[in-house]
């Protein structure tokens, strides 16, 4: 289970405003190049599990700010020595939660896995209040 950090409103940041992706297999992409570009120019190691846990954390994330957070407002992926750093924004307060599943059949469900997948797989999960509303979800994939 990682470190769910719940922290104060988040301070405007001073980089070039980019265009966030609009749907969940745009982010996968755009992680997946700047991941292998930065693993690669920092020398730092990659296994394939690695970069499929981070695909699945990205699309995890983008799939709730779209279906339950009103669209992906902002979107940023960094990596360095400690892991993969996902980071997704969305337009809503509320605060995501792992729900018990209503009855005996937990596969048939259309929602309520997606939290619990990005918190098994994540080493550091940071949820940050963004000061014009909504929120930022940070979810940190180890890279060992």
């Amino acid at each position: 289970m990682p470190d769910i950090h719940r922290t104060g409103r988040s301070a405007p940041t001073d980089e070039p405003v980019r265009r966030p992706p609009c749907r969940p297999a745009d982010a996968r992409r755009t992680v997946q190049r700047v991941v292998t570009e930065r693993c690669r120019a920092r020398h730092l190691p990659l296994r394939p599990q690695v970069m499929d846990d981070a695909l699945l954390v990205t699309s995890e994330l983008a799939t709730n700010a779209i279906v339950h957070g009103g669209g992906i407002t902002g979107f940023d992926v960094d990596v360095d020595s400690g892991g993969v750093r996902v980071s997704v924004s969305d337009r809503s307060d509320e605060l995501p939660v792992a729900t018990a599943p209503a009855d005996d059949h937990p596969l048939t469900r259309r929602h309520g896995r997606g939290w619990p997948i990005v918190c098994d797989l994540a080493r550091d999960v940071r949820v940050c209040e963004l000061p014009c509303g909504g929120k930022r979800i940070t979810a940190v994939v180890p890279l060992g």
